[in-house]
């Protein structure tokens, strides 16, 4: 990405319970560094928010001015100061970047630069590692489901919906669109099981 100034989008966050924290710790560091590069800072956007939810509202007008390419690349201080979602998630957030034809880089995490050359290698470890962590809950769902069926129904319902795990496990894939026979695939259960999770 040599030859143009990068536009470069600044992300920052605290947690709310995080009350002593201060995101200008971060900004201050992340203006510093872009400056070092020869970018230049078009947007700034701070969140005093969970990184466990993806509704944070400045996270969510980042990625709808990324959708625009308004920035080349995405500075944050952290990977878990973008998204503390998990590896599935997380790695979802940087392909959407991706898919926009926008960058990333960490502060503190040199490696993680999708400007540089190990950009493929960081990817494929982030892909691994959330393709287990699929495997893992997948494998939690089944048995939560298994042990619902052994325990026979519930107030004139399978206790299959009654296990929380696997109810959140579907409302997490709905959430990203997927369909209900796309969510019995992934959790490699009936469609109907899928509907009977949703509706408890």
């Amino acid at each position: 990405m040599g030859g143009k100034t990068m536009k470069t989008a600044l992300y920052a966050r605290v947690s709310t319970k995080d009350g002593r924290q201060d995101t200008e710790n971060q900004l201050r560091q992340l203006r510093e560094f872009a400056a070092s590069q020869g970018w230049t800072i078009t947007a700034e956007y701070v969140d005093r928010a969970s990184g466990k939810r993806s509704d944070r509202v400045e996270f969510l007008k980042m990625f709808d001015a990324a959708s625009r390419r308004e920035f080349d690349v995405l500075l944050f201080w952290s990977l878990d100061r973008l998204s503390r979602e998990g590896t599935v998630e997380t790695l979802n957030h940087l392909q959407r970047l991706n898919g926009y034809g926008v960058a990333y880089r960490s502060f503190t995490e040199q490696y993680l630069d999708s400007t540089g050359i190990f950009k493929d290698a960081i990817i494929g470890i982030l892909a691994a590692i959330a393709k287990q962590e699929r495997v893992r809950l997948s494998e939690r769902t089944l048995a939560g489901l298994a042990r619902a069926r052994a325990q026979g129904r519930v107030g004139g319902r399978p206790a299959v919906a009654a296990d929380p795990r696997a109810v959140a496990a579907v409302r997490r894939l709905r959430a990203k669109g997927l369909s209900i026979r796309a969510c019995a695939a992934e959790l490699d259960c009936s469609p109907t099981t899928i509907q009977k999770l949703l509706a408890a």
